[in-house]
């Protein structure tokens, strides 16, 4: 069978007239779930819980792999540590605390974990790294990140990285939108990609089978960045994974 991912949605409480005025809302891009479902699995769309740790075990029973998504609005400094230095919109609470009980157990699990841009920032926060505030104003000589959705600049991937073996690419051009990035990397993570001005562009945690965080946007599925690749080979481990959970 094909393999279940949940994808976490983002959530507008009522304060973002774009998408949805006075009234709350989940909602999610529909390029994420059509990701998933062109390369070979059955999304599952996941919302922000009142109760993220009660909940986080119980969605995990029923998915094969889990999907962190990009979002609007960025993580909170306040959760890794800082001050809000810059003005930015910061997720809802409820959707950063039910995506850190997620990775938590999912991790425990050894469940197949891609993130995407705020997804692999929300990697690395979540297991006690940083970020760059605003990579323009944090990042000396840094180049522009925020060009959107079409291939823009290139990135070399570190050899030996599960990135590496994925892509099968010392270099890959990928598309850049994004305006945050990961500062200080977490315990247990590593870096597997890096944009010409060295700003990170990939992390993977060591000694999983596939928890991967990419900060372009695969989901647009532009042949120049191989994403196509990347999603099917997230799908892979998800369906093996399933196959070792139905045996167990």
């Amino acid at each position: 069978m094909r393999p279940i991912i949940g994808i976490t949605s983002d959530y507008n409480g009522g304060d973002r007239p774009e998408f949805g005025g006075k009234i709350a809302t989940c909602f999610l891009r529909d390029r994420y779930v059509h990701a998933i479902e062109t390369t070979g699995g059955i999304p599952l769309i996941l919302p922000p819980l009142d109760l993220p740790s009660r909940s986080a075990r119980l969605i995990l029973d029923r998915l094969d792999g889990l999907l962190l998504t990009g979002s609007g609005p960025d993580i909170d400094p306040a959760l890794y540590g800082e001050r809000r230095r810059f003005r930015f919109k910061t997720i809802d609470p409820k959707r950063f605390s039910l995506e850190r009980e997620l990775v938590r157990y999912a991790l425990k699990r050894e469940m197949p974990i891609l993130g995407i841009c705020g997804g692999m920032q929300l990697l690395n926060v979540a297991a006690g790294g940083s970020l760059y505030q605003d990579i323009k104003n944090q990042v000396p000589k840094a180049m522009q990140h925020q060009r959107g959705g079409k291939p823009a600049h290139l990135i070399s991937v570190k050899p030996g990285t599960l990135l590496s073996k994925v892509m099968k690419r010392d270099e890959l051009r990928v598309n850049s939108a994004h305006h945050q990035g990961v500062k200080q990397v977490a315990a247990g993570y590593r870096v597997n990609a890096e944009a010409p001005d060295g700003v990170i562009e990939g992390i993977e945690a060591v000694g999983h089978p596939f928890v991967l965080g990419v900060q372009w946007h695969p989901e647009f599925l532009n042949p120049d960045d191989r994403s196509t690749i990347l999603f099917k080979a997230f799908l892979k481990i998800a369906a093996r994974y399933r196959k070792n959970e139905t045996q167990r």
